[in-house]
């Protein structure tokens, strides 16, 4: 009985704890998160829980059921992007035009592959504000106002967890549960 739980303990002593990620990312590296997004406009919301992977100059954006099962997933890269779901295959050469198209919301997401990360979009105009701490609180690009309420940390470069995006009567949140490194 006593090597029993001594097994027991030392194996619960090697576990490991997933690592999260608190720093932000420089602007093109790889990153990856889990997280939920609703989006809300008019009389029309929706909400999923969404996996986040990007990885030199595409992303893979998995839409989730409340179980975990795959909704829909859009893959972007440089010159062109798909969405599969319901076991049907779009393309297009925009990502936002395809996502109207296909799921009846145009998000931004050239812009918020660096705003999940507190970047502004390269080379596009754009004004901020920032804090005490140096840390975006408000971003305006691409006709979207963003604004950052939560961070992992009290660090300068520490990543978003929470972000508002805001345009033409179209609101997202976006709650990021977990940074995973890559």
């Amino acid at each position: 009985m006593r090597v029993a739980l001594l097994s027991l303990f030392l194996l619960g002593a090697c576990s490991t704890t997933p690592v999260m990620l608190e720093r932000a990312p420089q602007a093109d590296a790889a990153f990856a998160f889990n997280g939920r997004v609703a989006m809300r406009q008019e009389a029309r919301r929706e909400s999923t829980n969404l996996r986040w992977t990007h990885r030199g100059g595409g992303d893979e954006i998995l839409l989730l059921a409340p179980l975990g099962r795959t909704v829909a997933r859009i893959t972007v890269d440089a010159s062109r992007a798909t969405l599969e779901t319901d076991g049907k295959h779009y393309a297009a050469a925009d990502a936002e035009a395809l996502m109207q198209q296909v799921l009846g919301w145009r998000l931004p997401l050239s812009g918020l592959r660096y705003w999940v990360t507190g970047l502004p979009a390269p080379q596009m105009r754009h004004e901020k504000t920032t804090g005490k701490n140096g840390r975006i609180g408000e971003l305006r690009q691409q006709g979207w106002t963003i604004r950052y309420s939560r961070y992992a940390s009290a660090a300068t470069d520490a990543l978003p967890l929470r972000l508002n995006l805001q345009r033409e009567g179209l609101e997202v949140r976006l709650v990021i549960d977990e940074w995973t490194p890559l």
